[in-house]
């Protein structure tokens, strides 16, 4: 068991400061919007579209700030609080903090060092990382470099239920402590930054190296399509070919770059082609049903959290079938505009769940005041996403480390100075309306 977080608010700060002294200044911004500029003026265009985007208008994304902004915190004075308990305990494991980070796929898009960095840092600071299902770096590599740190695995559920067992039987034996299974990706949302650019970047063979290291994936390359995998009605898969030039030729040369084994190596091998060609058949399934939620059950003994759910009605059935955990998200605004914000799903979820299970939250959290009012408002504990993956972006590992602490650092003087010691005495009196 990790010890609590002691202090971390004044000791982020002392350490800020000090180094200050003698000219130096933090790696990342620590201001969000200085955070996001720098983080967009160290990636590629292809790669900002890809990380900052939203569906349709983004005004999904707008919605889960706005619904942030729309809580205000009340503190309460002359309350010892000199010692903070920032820890709670989630699947009778007792953690640190209530901050985990969310799965973000296709980070070699932001740093060479990928989700290896980001396992790193997560670590090193003592907070889960939740392994994305579609990450640059094996689940096995990431895992070996966290010692006893927890993770969890993301699940997509393939079209292939034999690549759906080989993946959760992976993800038990690298130590993973729950399983993830994300239910609002069922299909890619529309995503207009990604579509003016043209721009995929598993076409190019990125962020599916769960796949690539995985044996029943790779024994699946060159079979038939799945069986629900939908075809035209002249019996192929509908696939339409890029025209041939310059451009196609460079990302033929860069799926076989992103392939196990690196450019030379499969240079005359159709492999890397077959496996985005696979790849893209077999994703996920847009025909999963409660039902199929069996075969999971049936496959792991971890728990499993059951991630996008934002209806109570849903919340309701996930308990009386003895799902173990929710995450509310609406993925960070990245699949329907004009959706719900998370912020505002939970409280509804919350009660549905009455205690009964854990209930997660993610999408729109930018810092530790929003981490308080999560809580406040029914959740367990809150996944972090975009803002570390800036501090990927601009720094890597240490950037990485940097926002989490950072989060983590805002978290720990807001409790302190609303008048809390312990996570448990976070509740929905600490909050006003506007």
């Amino acid at each position: 068991m990790s010890e609590p977080h002691s202090d971390i608010g004044r000791k982020r700060q002392r350490t800020i400061y000090v180094a200050g002294v003698g000219g130096q200044r933090p790696a990342v911004p620590v201001g969000q919007a200085e955070l996001e500029k720098a983080a967009q003026a160290a990636m590629t265009a292809e790669a900002w579209a890809y990380v900052a985007g939203g569906a349709g208008r983004e005004s999904t994304m707008d919605a889960n700030r706005a619904a942030f902004e729309r809580w205000r915190i009340v503190p309460r004075v002359l309350r010892d609080v000199e010692k903070r308990d920032l820890s709670v305990e989630l699947f009778d494991r007792r953690l640190p903090s209530p901050l985990l980070l969310c799965p973000v796929g296709v980070l070699g898009l932001v740093h060479r060092d990928a989700d290896l960095a980001v396992a790193k840092a997560a670590a090193a600071l003592h907070v889960p990382y939740i392994f994305s299902n579609q990450a640059s770096v094996p689940m096995e590599t990431c895992a070996a470099a966290m010692s006893d740190s927890p993770r969890w695995f993301q699940l997509y559920w393939s079209r292939s239920n034999e690549l759906v067992a080989s993946f959760v039987q992976r993800a038990e034996a690298c130590g993973c402590s729950a399983i993830v299974l994300t239910l609002d990706t069922t299909m890619l949302g529309w995503r207009p930054r990604d579509l003016d650019l043209g721009s995929l970047p598993f076409m190019t063979g990125q962020g599916i190296a769960q796949y690539t290291s995985d044996p029943v994936f790779r024994a699946e390359l060159g079979r038939a399509n799945p069986p629900d995998e939908p075809r035209s009605s002249d019996g192929s898969s509908g696939t339409t070919r890029p025209t041939l030039n310059w451009q196609t030729i460079a990302t033929a040369l860069e799926q076989k770059a992103n392939f196990p084994g690196g450019l030379l190596k499969n240079l005359t091998s159709g492999d890397p082609r077959g496996a985005v060609q696979r790849f893209m058949t077999t994703y996920s399934r847009p025909s999963l049903q409660w039902e199929d939620l069996k075969f999971l059950r049936q496959h792991t003994k971890l728990p499993i959290l059951l991630k996008g759910v934002l209806h109570p009605d849903d919340a309701k059935k996930a308990v009386a079938l003895g799902i173990d955990g929710l995450v509310v998200s609406n993925h960070g605004g990245r699949q329907i505009d004009g959706e719900i914000a998370s912020l505002d799903a939970l409280p509804a979820v919350a009660e549905a769940v009455n205690g009964k299970i854990p209930v997660l939250l993610d999408s729109g959290v930018r810092g530790g005041a929003d981490v308080f009012k999560a809580l406040a408002l029914g959740a367990t504990a809150v996944c972090l996403g975009r803002p570390y993956v800036y501090g990927l972006a601009v720094a890597g590992q240490p950037g990485v480390e940097e926002v989490i602490g950072n989060v983590l650092a805002e978290f720990d003087l807001t409790l302190g100075l609303a008048g809390c010691s312990s996570v448990k005495e976070v509740t929905q009196a600490a909050l006003a309306r506007l």
